[in-house]
């Protein structure tokens, strides 16, 4: 399972809002709420390590033995982040009563549809299922049902998300995380990060169960019921408008001739990590493009006397970042890309609406602080209630209308689930008659 990543960076007025003191939007400010349990280390799975499944013989024995099994099943997938190129599964682990653990290798058995054929209608417990899925589906790997231990959490309100805090505080047992980030396409598997995989499922069933309580005794079953068909049924992510605008630190890069140099650095490295299944990172960072952007270096020498160029790994392929940057160079000023970027109908980044538009600024703001009060009430995180695209959007191009009868439709074709839609709305709606 790979770390949690971070979030985005977002301007000031689009940054995530902290509520007022006594009321944090993710930590439960229960006076009755349990005492933290004693921690008890999880170091050897119950039934030991088991053999990694990489034999059709092998993996017929556990499709038979999860089908016999009952209850249901905990799922984990490790990548090679930082590795590898794309997100692709490199080992897949299960467990399920009565059918014990199984750590199946996807490179060698590429089509694991059997198993989701043989789970047809099981739960299956996931921790941070978003990241899990996709690499999942590619391996014919399905669920009918899901539990996403991350977002019960956030429902919750925990301090905490991640698996090994999570546990923690529900179960009382330590997870070690110390081989999350590792390199997951190794082979042979070292026995540790076996181990540490094999844990990783060992207790998601029983941390299901707790948490399943902990929502109904709140009143969020339901509300997390939704959120995990809304996981399951998500569609795949679309491509990126000019993903080498992610390049970190390109807010340094002002002019369209030197995007220009970025956009070809970034396509170049790109086509050069996807052929050798290396993660483009590590083939050349971002801050060597952003600096060979700035410098505008004219020949290889140039190039190579770039700080940012002068580890190995850059100055090994140092003739095709230089041709790359000429290519950059000798565009016409009609190719150059657009320094405002690609054009989408997302509002401006709320920085600018006061002047702009200063009705959809003040929108905006009472918008957000009737969902900080919500958010403090229910014990929810900010986002977790409404995604922040959807409410600057709402506030942005408002219908005729901003009464409950108006917002609610909006917020639902907007993506927003049910129980946020009903949450929500008369609390908006408020917000906007008091404003006015």
């Amino acid at each position: 399972m790979d770390l949690e990543q971070p979030a985005e960076p977002v301007g000031a007025l689009d940054a995530p809002v902290v509520p007022p003191a006594g009321g944090p939007t993710n930590a439960t400010a229960d006076d009755d709420a349990p005492a933290p349990l004693e921690v008890i280390p999880l170091v050897e799975p119950a039934d030991g390590i088991p053999a990694v499944i990489e034999t059709p013989e092998a993996y017929a024995e556990v499709v038979a033995a999860f089908a016999a099994g009952t209850g249901p099943v905990g799922v984990d997938a490790e990548r090679a982040s930082g590795y590898r190129y794309g997100q692709a599964t490199y080992l897949v682990q299960l467990r399920r009563e009565g059918a014990g653990t199984a750590l199946i290798d996807p490179i060698a058995l590429p089509d694991l549809s059997a198993l989701s054929d043989a789970l047809v209608g099981v739960e299956w417990v996931l921790h941070a299922s978003s990241q899990d899925l996709p690499g999942l589906h590619e391996q014919g790997l399905r669920p009918s049902r899901v539990f996403d231990t991350e977002v019960g959490a956030r429902l919750l309100g925990l301090d905490r998300v991640g698996l090994a805090a999570v546990v923690a505080e529900l179960l009382g047992f330590g997870l070690s995380k110390e081989h999350s980030a590792v390199d997951w396409s190794t082979r042979p598997l070292p026995e540790d990060w076996l181990r540490y995989a094999a844990l990783d499922v060992e207790v998601l069933v029983e941390l299901r169960a707790v948490m399943a309580d902990r929502l109904a005794e709140a009143g969020k079953a339901e509300w997390a019921a939704q959120e995990f068909e809304a996981l399951r049924l998500a569609p795949p992510a679309l491509p990126r408008i000019d993903p080498w605008r992610r390049v970190s630190g390109l807010h340094a890069v002002r002019d369209a001739r030197r995007l220009a140099v970025v956009r070809e650095l970034w396509h170049t490295r790109d086509e050069n990590a996807r052929s050798r299944d290396i993660s483009p990172g590590r083939v050349l960072p971002d801050h060597a493009i952003v600096a060979a952007a700035q410098a505008l270096p004219r020949s290889v020498d140039q190039l190579s006397a770039l700080p940012a160029f002068s580890g190995k790994g850059a100055r090994r392929r140092i003739t095709l970042w230089q041709q790359a940057i000429d290519r950059g160079l000798a565009l016409g000023d009609a190719e150059l890309p657009s320094v405002r970027g690609p054009r989408t109908d997302a509002p401006p980044p709320p920085r600018a609406w006061p002047d702009r538009d200063p009705a959809a600024a003040a929108r905006l703001a009472v918008a957000r602080e009737a969902v900080i009060e919500l958010s403090v009430e229910h014990h929810i995180p900010v986002e977790n209630l409404l995604q922040p695209d959807l409410l600057r959007r709402l506030c942005w191009s408002p219908p005729p209308q901003l009464d409950a009868d108006s917002i609610a439709p909006v917020l639902a074709a907007g993506g927003a689930r049910r129980w946020q839609v009903e949450l929500v709305t008369p609390r908006l709606a408020e917000a906007f008659v008091t404003h006015e």
